[in-house]
């Protein structure tokens, strides 16, 4: 099961904020236009054999989307907040910043549409061109309170079948046959070797039935042959082609590998789904492409679902279009390494550490347009405890956060990059919610970097920030939590949060943050909603929309939380008025400001 469709966002008691104003642009044709104002950029995350151009720092025919933060719009969703519309006749045209053979498309249609958008390559148009569709788009769930209709973009990848150097042209248009209208955010450009050779000592599925690029169910063969891999102790081998699995498999101490996640693919909607496991399992080098168009929290619609086991590896995989791309349940999992994997897409979480697992790594994963978190350890029951999130990259996820800790203990999360986040969510969040096991040991967030994160929530109706700390079960106390090396860029409200979700006041302490950089903020540095005792040291900040620091606690008879801390700088003052909420960008008050 998904816990998500039991976060039912509180209705806070306080006064709305306002939301950002701007709407999406008119669309109309035009000729040639330069680029437009190209978003920031920011370092950290994860290294990829991919290269990112933005559609709107592009040459295009096509009119600007954005900037704009408000819920529900298409430009919201996109990264930087801006795409480009194209319609018929009209184009983006890229620059390649290296060599490529590849590209993958983020795009948006219109509801209830598809077809094809055409690729060229120098002037030459490559035969077949981008398939793409609205049926995994425009979800709705109406279980989440304050959410709306989104996810609004998908992906669509094509190899050109030749090299194309540097600096070389790659335009994407809507030629007389493709869609009608399409919105594109950007493109991934990649150098793919050539598919993988079988290696020696391994089974191939092939041997056992499975055959690819048809309609038929592989199930059964892939089963016959994981079931033979475990008992010879030999490696699994899938070629390149498109494999159906009906029916989810299960593996345990056996290798899966593929030719590599552009040339085998495994399409379903649960591909694995372990109700036990030892562990030793080992996956490798192929894409998962599920088609679950909506949520369906009582289904496992995941690329994996269920248990690891110990000393487990995922790695290399590219998983679309499922509900999410792991969930760790039913059992302990221990010493696992996730890394190196490529998840898109997914109506919910991107992965999900749902309780007992321990001492285990989640290392330098891109994830990028996740219907939930995108990276969460939640200790349902059971502590996670020892793990690692790290040099990992989330861009836009639509509900939710970038990187959860909800409990556990003596986990940590350092050098990834979050961006762009949206509604009912922030950047990083670490709280006791969701009936986890509560917060304990040493938490370490350090070198993290947060991009355009935090937004408005529509149930709370005010900013939740870049990093938010949250009491909504039980006070955060009993714990070490230690903040450092943190960059907040551009955030749409404040920088850092501290809340008690439920509006009772209870305590947030046993944090100390030092050595952070603020560069934009839409309201304030610190916001705190309740009690508590905070160290705040080393801080700078500079273009602060409102003032530095928010100190209101809810319930009103709540003591203010105590900040202490030395050298900080850029963010005096506090403010004063706790029945109101400023308007982002809208400048310091004009009056009763105190230094803080």
């Amino acid at each position: 099961m998904s816990p998500t469709s039991a976060r039912i966002r509180a209705q806070a008691a306080v006064a709305a904020a306002a939301l950002v104003s701007s709407g999406l642009a008119v669309f109309a044709a035009g000729p040639a236009a330069a680029a437009a104002t190209c978003p920031a950029t920011a370092a950290g995350g994860a290294t990829t054999a991919f290269q990112t151009v933005e559609a709107e720092c592009s040459t295009t025919t096509g009119t600007a989307v954005g900037p704009d933060r408000t819920q529900g719009t298409v430009a919201s969703e996109a990264s930087g907040r801006q795409a480009v519309k194209l319609g018929q006749g009209q184009s983006v045209e890229f620059t390649l910043p290296a060599a490529a053979n590849a590209i993958n498309v983020h795009y948006n249609l219109p509801d209830s549409s598809s077809g094809r958008i055409s690729v060229y390559v120098d002037d030459t148009k490559l035969a077949g061109g981008l398939s793409v569709t609205s049926q995994y788009s425009y979800t709705d769930t109406p279980s989440i309170s304050g959410s709306k209709t989104h996810h609004f973009f998908d992906d669509a990848r094509l190899l050109f079948g030749k090299n194309a150097a540097k600096g070389a042209k790659v335009k994407v248009a809507l030629d007389s046959g493709d869609v009608s209208a399409a919105t594109i955010d950007l493109a991934d450009f990649e150098q793919v070797g050539p598919a993988a050779e079988q290696p020696a000592d391994s089974l191939s599925v092939t041997d056992y039935g499975a055959t690819a690029d048809d309609d038929s169910d592989d199930s059964q063969a892939f089963h016959d042959a994981l079931a033979a891999g475990q008992q010879q102790g030999e490696q699994v081998w899938v070629p390149a082609g498109r494999f159906e699995i009906g029916t989810a498999l299960q593996i345990d101490k056996t290798t899966l590998r593929g030719a590599g996640q552009w040339y085998t693919v495994l399409h379903g909607n649960n591909i694995f789904n372990n109700n036990t496991a030892s562990g030793g399992i080992k996956l490798y080098d192929f894409a998962v492409f599920g088609s679950v168009s909506e949520r369906n929290d009582s289904s496992p619609d995941n690329a994996f679902h269920g248990v690891l086991g110990a000393g487990s590896v995922v790695s290399g995989l590219w998983i679309q279009d499922t509900k999410c791309g792991l969930w760790l349940m039913n059992g302990a999992s221990s010493d696992l390494t996730i890394e190196n994997n490529r998840i898109l897409d997914t109506q919910a979480d991107g992965v999900n550490f749902d309780g007992a697992v321990t001492k285990s790594k989640l290392h330098n994963n891109y994830l990028r347009n996740n219907g939930d978190d995108a990276l969460a350890l939640w200790s349902n029951g059971q502590a996670d405890s020892g793990n690692t999130i790290s040099d990992n990259t989330v861009v836009q996820p639509n509900l939710a956060n970038g990187i959860a800790l909800y409990g556990g203990s003596d986990n940590t999360v350092s050098g990834n990059l979050v961006q762009d986040t949206n509604a009912l969510g922030g950047g990083y969040l670490v709280a006791n919610r969701f009936d986890s096991v509560p917060l304990s040991g040493t938490i370490t967030l350090s070198g993290n970097t947060a991009l355009r994160a935090g937004a408005l929530d529509p149930n709370w109706e005010f900013g939740v920030g870049a990093l938010w700390f949250d009491a909504r079960d039980q006070a955060i106390s009993g714990v070490t939590i230690k903040v450092n090396d943190f960059t907040a860029t551009d955030s749409p409200y404040e920088a850092i949060q501290f809340i008690d979700g439920n509006g009772a006041g209870k305590e947030v302490g046993g944090i100390t943050i030092d050595g952070v950089t603020v560069k934009g903020a839409g309201t304030f540095v610190a916001q705190s909603q309740t009690q508590g005792s905070v160290s705040i040291s080393n801080l700078t900040a500079s273009d602060v929309g409102v003032t530095g620091t928010y100190n209101c606690p809810f319930p009103s008879s709540t003591p203010k939380m105590t900040f202490t801390g030395s050298g900080n700088t850029g963010w005096t003052g506090t403010w004063d008025d706790c029945t109101s909420w400023p308007e982002p960008n809208s400048g310091p008050p004009e009056q009763g400001t105190t230094a803080h």
